[in-house]
């Protein structure tokens, strides 16, 4: 290895090490009780190697927001890609955030974290940014909704609006996964899942209708 393939791949090691210090410590105190400088205690890095990487404290949690996002979106990709029908597609897709999920916790503990915060923490540009993430997943989805509609598989007239209320619905699914044995009938959480899912799906299919007068 190379000088310059050394010094890239140290750079790299100290903005990870950033990451998962700002993401520990939002999990544990929240975003205004986490300062640079404690994460900078927490990643053991000088302040100023912090600011080398980062602006301020938003922009790193905005990248944290940002890989999470790209890693879903590459787990939907990997799961739905050449599925030709498109139910199992939607079924693969909600499965693929479910091991999201589990798989990357902590990631999808920070997206809910800022989704489920009623304060805004991000500038618009960096909201864009994240957005344009989000909309990729949402993208995904809807066009899986607009191929199903063109097989007749699917009758669904507002795709993007589905997409956002399939999206909303997986992650308050994953989000009661903790509530199981106690108001979840099913043993297996898991099922409970798919059977939810199953359920969305169905909202959708299409539905010859007849005329009775023929």
């Amino acid at each position: 290895m190379g000088q310059k393939e050394r010094r890239q791949r140290e750079k790299m090691q100290r903005r990870t090490q950033i990451l998962n210090a700002a993401r520990a410590l939002l999990l544990k105190e929240g975003f205004s009780r986490t300062s640079v400088n404690k994460i900078s205690k927490k990643a053991e890095l000088s302040i100023g190697s912090i600011y080398f990487y980062f602006t301020n404290k938003a922009e790193i949690f905005a990248s944290l927001q940002q890989e999470g996002l790209e890693i879903l979106h590459t787990y939907l990709v990997s799961e739905t890609e050449g599925v030709a029908d498109p139910r199992v597609q939607l079924q693969k897709g909600a499965e693929a955030y479910y091991q999201f999920s589990r798989a990357h916790k902590d990631y999808f503990d920070v997206i809910n974290y800022f989704l489920s915060s009623p304060q805004v923490f991000f500038s618009e540009d960096v909201n864009r940014t994240i957005g344009s993430k989000g909309l990729l997943i949402l993208e995904q989805i809807a066009g899986i909704i607009r191929q199903g509609n063109a097989l007749k598989v699917f009758d669904e007239p507002c795709p993007n609006n589905f997409a956002v209320f399939f999206w909303s619905s997986l992650h308050g699914l994953v989000q009661i996964r903790k509530l199981q044995g106690i108001i979840i009938e099913s043993d297996d959480y898991f099922q409970f899942f798919q059977y939810s899912v199953d359920k969305l799906i169905e909202s959708i299919k299409f539905r010859e209708v007849r005329d009775d007068n023929k």
